[in-house]
């Protein structure tokens, strides 16, 4: 076996004829001769480079409206044909000469459902049948023959040519076949999914087809021993671009990531500009305010010890005045809609300060999530609940006035980003405590409270969020006596009449949304 493949003759069938007249006039002018289907064999003729079609030499025409046109021993035993004497003889025998490139591109099928999705007989005709085949037939054979299966690879083909003499390494060949298994495999995965969502609405869908392509090893995972990489969505040969743009400061870590995507959706459920710091997903700081510095302040004065080495984020554009007060503390990464040139340069005064860039809107077309479990995977829809204030419960004696409505509509978009059991404690649009993650309700309640009295924190007249019900009233009076004046939560509990009745004694007001927000 040889550790380069000499190509003396190229199958050419295309779709798209993007960057197809650069590499038809390569090959013409290094004498390969080109075999093509009826599109792409007028394409070069009308660009006067030499082709022979297909029919000519399987002498058959295409039939059945362009549905059979390449699937032939003639065609595909010339692609499949190892370069040994007893193929050869056989080739041979039956007046094939091998081919040694492949250059096909799909119907555009994927397109099509991702732009202008047609109904079902249009979509259903552009479902490549002869294409895969050639594709994996020559992927199959990769010792003998090259694969490419989209324009965005001719450069790269090219390039490889030149440095090698035209001659193409193995190793180059086999990457490509490799390319290809996995894009007809996502090509398929596609067509599938679409078949299914016209006969049932599946939600979550049927199948999970999402297809992964590596962006970068990351130095390790969670812990120095795990290793870790960074993949992107895969679509149309293309892994998507990324939704983060790094501006500044040194490589991010897995945990940086897993950080900042919480923080990112945790800052876009606001309006108003908002601040809010990250730390090991849970929110430590939040709060909006008119102004951005503002913000900033106030989400940083929640708990300021564990907001150091945390993650900002920012749905608003940083400025000036934010990157300074940024600036006075240590933190890790950054996220926002934009920098202004000057909190840019003010900020990469921090050399491993992470700056990054993100578009939020682009979290409001994500309806799924999934977690991979040693067991399987898990798929729901993202928690995007919207409070509906028209269908909220007044439980208590007490209505809650202006500003506690506002606090407690504040709290309730912030609590559904703490890990369970989660509360929150918030006065003035600014988290004063939280308790994330603990066993117990009662002892999330307790650990908010301490952590807004650590911090210096007025409570008298703040309100208490919760993910969930309170199984018994100990949560409430608790909360009752470090000042707590409203509460919001889903209700659901056998004891909320025990509840609402702690409530009251405690000359409190409190909300039932009916929802519930568990973060796992």
């Amino acid at each position: 076996m040889s550790n380069y493949i000499t190509i003396k003759k190229a199958l050419i069938s295309c779709w798209d004829k993007t960057g197809l007249l650069e590499i038809g006039n390569l090959l013409y002018q290094n004498g390969i001769e080109i075999i093509s289907t009826d599109g792409t064999a007028k394409f070069f003729m009308d660009h006067q480079i030499p082709v022979t079609k297909v029919e000519d030499i399987t002498g058959f025409k295409t039939i059945l409206d362009g549905r059979v046109k390449s699937l032939h021993p003639l065609i595909h035993g010339a692609i499949l044909a190892k370069r040994t004497p007893e193929h050869l003889h056989q080739l041979k025998e039956n007046g094939i000469e091998p081919i040694d490139l492949v250059i096909i591109n799909l119907y555009p099928f994927i397109d099509r459902l991702h732009k202008d999705k047609s109904d079902l007989k249009q979509m259903v005709e552009l479902i490549d049948i002869g294409g895969p085949a050639m594709l994996r037939a020559a992927a199959k054979n990769f010792e003998n023959v090259v694969v490419l299966h989209h324009p965005v690879e001719y450069k790269e083909f090219i390039k490889t040519w030149n440095v090698n003499n035209h001659i193409i390494p193995l190793s180059y060949s086999q990457k490509k076949a490799a390319d290809t298994f996995f894009y007809t495999a996502f090509y398929d995965s596609q067509i599938s999914s679409y078949l299914d969502s016209q006969i049932s609405n599946h939600s979550p869908p049927q199948r999970f087809s999402h297809f992964y392509i590596k962006e970068k090893d990351l130095r390790y995972g969670e812990n120095p021993h795990q290793n870790a990489a960074l993949y992107k969505f895969f679509y149309n040969n293309r892994e998507t671009k990324s939704t983060i743009e790094q501006l500044w400061g040194k490589e991010m870590s897995y945990n940086n990531y897993v950080d900042v995507s919480a923080a990112a959706m945790l800052v876009h459920e606001f309006q108003e500009p908002a601040i809010g710091i990250i730390k090991h997903t849970n929110p430590c700081g939040m709060a909006v305010d008119k102004k951005l510095p503002y913000a900033f302040q106030k989400a940083l004065a929640g708990d300021p010890v564990s907001a150091y080495g945390g993650i900002i984020a920012s749905n608003r554009s940083i400025d000036e005045k934010t990157a300074v007060l940024i600036g006075k503390t240590f933190f890790e990464c950054v996220i926002a809609t934009d920098f202004s040139p000057e909190a840019l340069e003010i900020l990469q005064e921090k050399k491993n300060l992470r700056l990054l860039k993100m578009d939020f809107s682009l979290l409001d077309f994500q309806d799924f999530e999934y977690r991979f479990l040693p067991i399987g995977l898990l798929s729901q829809h993202q928690d995007k609940m919207i409070m509906d204030k028209k269908v909220l419960r007044i439980v208590s004696a007490r209505e809650p006035d202006a500003q506690e409505r506002k606090d407690l509509f504040f709290a309730w978009k912030v609590v559904k980003h703490v890990k369970s059991n989660a509360i929150v404690y918030a006065k003035n649009g600014q988290v004063i405590g939280v308790g994330a993650g603990q066993m117990s309700r009662v002892d999330s309640v307790k650990l908010a409270g301490q952590k807004a009295q650590q911090f210096g924190h007025e409570l008298k007249g703040a309100v208490m969020a919760s993910d969930a019900f309170f199984p018994f009233r100990d949560g409430v009076d608790e909360a009752a006596k470090t000042g707590i004046s409203a509460v919001i939560q889903p209700g659901g509990s056998k004891r909320d009449m025990e509840v609402c009745e702690a409530v009251d004694e405690n000359n409190m007001a409190m909300l039932f949304t009916g929802i519930r927000h568990f973060k796992h």
